[in-house]
């Protein structure tokens, strides 16, 4: 796949992203709504939200294998259409029902991201695989951003949230069709195989490399703050914990994915440009601790309303650049698999731990209504702990960027071994590590 037509696949899925994560966020605004529908308490509603991830972490594992084994077309048009099907089924106002509905568009909208990425890294060109992959990240933060700001006034409106997720079900098969349309057949020297890798050597070969496991962990540490406390929870936080009305809050979690929109690209392109990726993963996650410290124990009322949540998502936009060394250290023909096993452990994450602040919340408040600032303080408090291991962790990571050191030799490619994406004549066989 080469020029244009890399080009307009990219697009096309990166659109397919938006649209995933608008629906990913879209809860956050509507608790008051579903908990009256539902019968569920703001926690509850939570939880139901959370069980996104439940599918979204699994599915992108097999999400990666399918892509390397049959390519784009035959595979991200089913992620959508699971979408669409899914929302469906969180419209249809059954707690059983929706809850599945929730879990089947984690699942396809697994797909998004790793088809986008999949393009990014093997179709357009290797020097700006960090600024493509933190622009296909940007797309799906302005559906997150999307999801929060323009929803929240639909409901204020009084627009139906049944109709909303029916709406959003009937844009999910819309898209499926354009991308059966417009995502192009593998070439013929893109043929799936039996010389391929099995899946199964390839998900063994990525996970038994040290460096994609912390690649995985430093992204879903730099990643949770954003997922569990500003999508799930930012909203209620600023009413309850700062007497903040409703619009208003709205309007202030959603500069959070915003910034992500600034941040992701941004922070790729200065990787690219230096050739460097810890330094900007480590400077991101610094930024990304002071300000949410800030935002837990500091005065709202010393910076600007928007100042800080937007800071925060710029740093936080340093989350997508282990997706970048995920690729760099494992073979080039495992691509899509690496992108898969990092947004795994990424969200696996998420979908572990947003119960578990969910249940924390309940726990310190004793189920009070509404919740106070302390109470938050102490739920969320740990996540500080997680940015500094991120940070820590970081420290461990190879410098894949084309201005660090040599790394040692990836992977036997015929008679050639291939270093950090560059193939060099090798005289003799080197195993793979």
């Amino acid at each position: 796949m080469r020029g244009r037509t890399a080009v307009i696949a990219w697009v096309v899925t990166a659109t397919y992203y938006f649209y995933q994560y608008a629906l990913r966020s879209a809860p956050g605004v509507m608790v008051p709504q579903l908990s009256d529908a539902f019968g569920l308490s703001a926690l509850g509603v939570a939880s139901m939200a959370g069980l996104f991830y439940y599918g979204y972490s699994p599915f992108s594992i097999i999400a990666g294998v399918a892509l390397d084994r049959f390519g784009l077309r035959r595979v991200v048009p089913f992620g959508a259409v699971a979408v669409g099907v899914g929302a469906l089924l969180f419209a249809s106002g059954n707690t059983f029902a929706a809850s599945a509905g929730r879990v089947l568009q984690g699942a396809g909208g697994a797909f998004a991201l790793i088809a986008a990425a999949y393009i990014a890294t093997t179709s357009l060109p290797a020097s700006r695989a960090a600024t493509l992959i933190g622009a296909t990240q940007m797309f799906g933060m302005a559906g997150g951003s999307a999801g929060q700001s323009l929803v929240g006034p639909l409901m204020t409106a009084g627009v139906s949230w049944r109709a909303f997720w029916v709406a959003m079900s009937g844009l999910g098969l819309a898209i499926s069709l354009l991308l059966v349309i417009l995502l192009p057949p593998p070439a013929p020297t893109e043929a799936r195989d039996g010389s391929q890798t099995s899946p199964l050597r390839a998900l063994g070969s990525v996970f038994r490399n040290p460096q994609s496991i912390l690649c995985g962990a430093i992204a879903g540490l730099l990643f949770i703050p954003t997922t569990i406390f500003d999508m799930i929870w930012g909203v209620r936080f600023l009413e309850e914990a700062h007497g903040i009305d409703y619009a208003s809050a709205v309007l202030r979690s959603s500069v959070v994915p915003l910034g992500w929109i600034v941040g992701c690209p941004l922070l790729g392109f200065v990787s690219d440009r230096i050739g460097r990726r810890k330094p900007v993963i480590i400077a991101g996650a610094a930024v990304l601790f002071a300000t949410l410290a800030w935002i837990l124990f500091g005065s709202p009322d010393v910076f600007p309303p928007y100042l800080l949540g937007l800071v925060a998502g710029i740093a936080s936009g340093a989350a997508m650049i282990p997706y970048t060394v995920i690729k760099e250290v494992n073979p080039p023909d495992m691509s899509g698999t690496a992108t898969g096993v990092v947004n795994f452990i990424n969200f696996t994450f998420s979908a572990l731990l947003a119960p578990a602040f969910g249940w924390t919340l309940a726990h310190v408040s004793g189920g009070s209504a509404p919740m106070h600032l302390s109470h938050y303080q102490i739920t969320f408090a740990p996540l500080l702990v997680g940015v500094a291991l991120a940070v820590l962790l970081t420290w461990f990571l190879t410098e894949t960027g084309p201005a660090g050191p040599a790394i040692p030799v990836i992977h036997q490619q015929g008679s050639h071994r291939v270093w950090n994406g560059q193939i060099r004549i090798a005289s003799r066989k080197v195993p793979g590590r």
